[in-house]
């Protein structure tokens, strides 16, 4: 289930945006979450499974597209399609939009996109 950010969430959306590749310093994931917090074309959703938050999406909102910014799931649950789902939940959530990526985020969808294709 995707859950909007709110700042009882702050501890644990810091522990995941570590995570993420690049700096993980607790001056970074600060700042990084304040923005979620202060600027509205910012938003974070977090990702629950059963009793537990798992994961997070973050987007930059456009006035026609948003960059997805982070993504990012706790190794314990990966290879399970967390990721993915979140991807879907927003792209439902925001069906008129475009959906961007940051060269972070890139391979991930990209990663997403060629196991639906191979699909088929």
């Amino acid at each position: 289930m995707l859950l909007r950010y709110k700042k009882t969430y702050e501890k644990i959306a810091m522990g995941l945006l570590s995570y993420m590749p690049g700096d993980k310093s607790v001056k970074k994931l600060q700042e990084l979450i304040a923005t979620y917090e202060t600027d509205e074309n910012w938003l974070l959703y977090l990702w629950k499974k059963e009793e537990d938050l798992i994961g997070l999406i973050g987007l930059e909102m456009g006035e026609d597209e948003y960059t997805l910014q982070h993504i990012s799931v706790n190794p314990s649950f990966r290879g399970e399609g967390v990721g993915k789902e979140m991807v879907a939940k927003v792209q439902a959530l925001f069906p008129d939009k475009n959906c961007l990526t940051t060269e972070t985020t890139n391979a991930f969808i990209k990663k997403c996109t060629m196991k639906e294709e191979g699909a088929d």
